[in-house]
């Protein structure tokens, strides 16, 4: 399985693929919306770790770009957002 993680943080990052490469997973990292783009462009992933808050490309749009060129990569959303309202 190819997973890609995208998080601006380089500590976690470096962690989250650490951890996922020990565990056996082939893993590529970047650090912001449009590195990710051009990564998932050029390469086939099975699923994608993704920060929602990054430089450059936010997650929400990174993903709803990937929908409409007809990419249905599973995600998984990381984030430090906190939403006190509801």
């Amino acid at each position: 399985m190819r997973i890609l993680v995208v998080e601006d943080e380089m500590d976690m990052n470096r962690l989250l693929v650490k951890t996922l490469k020990r565990e056996g997973y082939s893993v590529d990292g970047c650090f912001d919306g449009e590195e990710a783009w051009l990564h998932l462009m050029g390469a086939e992933y099975d699923a994608v770790v993704l920060d929602v808050m990054m430089p450059k490309k936010d997650g929400y749009t990174l993903i709803q770009e990937l929908r409409d060129k007809g990419k249905d990569i599973p995600v998984l959303f990381l984030t430090a957002k906190v939403d006190y309202s509801q």
